[in-house]
């Protein structure tokens, strides 16, 4: 069945102000779409399609839309509606425009510059070959540019994986197992799970299996003192609680009450009473001075470029900028260093990231290390193995869409020397 014509405006619309890169895209759509309240299921399904495949493809689809008559905007915004849903599916074309498209999506790609097929910025396209070599940077940007699989996480104090598994196969939702993560599941095509039991009543969370990892590397137990230092809407934090087993003590600290806010109606469907959101002015508030040395474990999940999910949301890669990273940079290193003062002696300390640029990971944690002779890295080979997680890493985790099939993400392990960190609290108190 063919699209009415309208789709072409509302989608052009709606890209052009998109575009702009002045706010994310999802936050877009969804104003658009509350402003137009007319469009229904289908339509919105179909312009956010196309505004996500234009995203990720952007590259291609600008240099394809300067060939051929007519305004460039519309041409773009018709590359985007025929990948989406194919050109026979839409309504209101010319003939003109019908042959143009028909050619254009049967170009073969393979022959293009790599630097275009990347579908990312010149300069982090530059910053990927540096790292990986052409080919296998062609691979993890092709990777990148693919919408991510819908990745759950089993709260296991209401359920085992197993019983989810059977359980959402009588939905009918086919569930596997993920193959690093020992709680995760990963769904067939995408369905709706918002108003399935399991998701009311806590027992399913989402969350990429990556994350899961993050949250498992920690290696938090019963009884500790633990923090989620920028916890956000809460995903690691309702991971590690349950890791936790309801037990000890985790605090979830984040300088946005909007973003702690979110964890709220989720919190109270996990079941846990373990966590304390905490809303902080700074990374260096009284209300984190009070804890110096006093925490056995504490996550940093730190602000970064989100080079890592850009499966999720493509506009990152359009949105982000050189001096934004170096901007990010700065506050990462203050955030790990105010962080590493909670930390007890023998504790540990991770550093992660949802990035795939060395200045946000090996970078941070290495310039961490010279300034804080208290902290040894711990190689993330000996945490995974403790974890019993079957991942091939040496120092770091690196977790990347073309190995792994998850999102981008770092970690890096710090602990704690026992021999120098009793004169390192009280030189940190004293400064204050």
């Amino acid at each position: 069945m063919r699209l009415p014509p309208a789709i072409v405006g509302h989608t052009e619309e709606v890209l052009r102000e998109i575009l702009r890169f002045t706010g994310p895209a999802d936050g877009t759509l969804s104003r658009y779409f509350r402003e137009h309240p007319r469009l229904g299921g289908r339509e919105r399904g179909v312009i956010a399609e196309a505004i996500y495949g234009l995203l990720r493809n952007k590259s291609v689809y600008t240099n394809f839309s300067e060939s051929g008559s007519g305004a460039p905007m519309r041409r773009l915004t018709l590359l985007g509606l025929a990948d989406a849903v194919g050109v026979d599916s839409l309504g209101g074309l010319s003939e003109d425009e019908t042959n143009w498209l028909m050619r254009v999506m049967e170009i073969d790609r393979q022959h293009l510059p790599d630097v275009m097929k990347s579908n990312m910025p010149d300069w982090i396209w530059q910053k990927l070959v540096s790292v990986h070599g052409a080919s296998e940077a062609l691979l993890l940007a092709e990777s990148l540019n693919q919408p991510a699989a819908l990745d759950l996480r089993v709260n296991t104090m209401k359920a085992e994986r197993d019983d989810v598994i059977k359980a959402l196969a009588e939905a009918p939702i086919i569930a596997e197992s993920t193959t690093y993560s020992k709680t995760g599941l990963r769904v067939r095509k995408k369905p709706s799970i918002q108003n399935l039991p399991l998701f009311k009543d806590g027992t399913i969370e989402v969350q990429d299996e990556g994350s899961q990892v993050l949250a498992q590397i920690l290696g938090a137990k019963r009884g500790e003192m633990v923090a989620d230092f920028c916890a956000g809407a809460g995903g690691k934090t309702l991971a590690l609680g349950a890791i936790m087993r309801n037990t000890g003590r985790l605090y979830a600290f984040d300088v946005s009450e909007k973003r702690l806010a979110k964890l709220k109606p989720r919190l109270a469907r996990s079941g846990l009473s373990n966590v304390h959101p905490v809303v902080i002015a700074h990374e260096r508030d009284a209300k984190i001075k009070r804890l110096a040395g006093k925490l056995d474990r504490v996550l940093v999940d730190a602000p970064c470029s989100g080079l890592g999910t850009l499966r999720r949301n493509p506009d990152v890669k359009w949105r982000q900028t050189e001096a934004g990273i170096a901007e990010l940079n700065v506050k990462q290193s203050a955030i790990l260093d105010s962080a590493a003062r909670l930390v007890k002696a023998g504790g540990r300390l991770v550093y992660a990231t949802c990035s795939v640029l060395v200045e946000e990971n090996e970078a941070i944690a290495q310039a961490f290390l010279q300034t804080h002779a208290d902290f040894t890295l711990v190689p993330m080979s000996t945490v995974l193995a403790e974890q019993k997680i079957e991942l091939d890493m040496q120092d770091y985790l690196k977790m990347l869409p073309h190995k792994h099939a998850t999102d981008g993400f770092f970690a890096a392990v710090f602990q704690r020397n026992k021999a120098l960190v009793a004169g390192k609290i009280a030189i940190d108190v004293d400064a204050e």
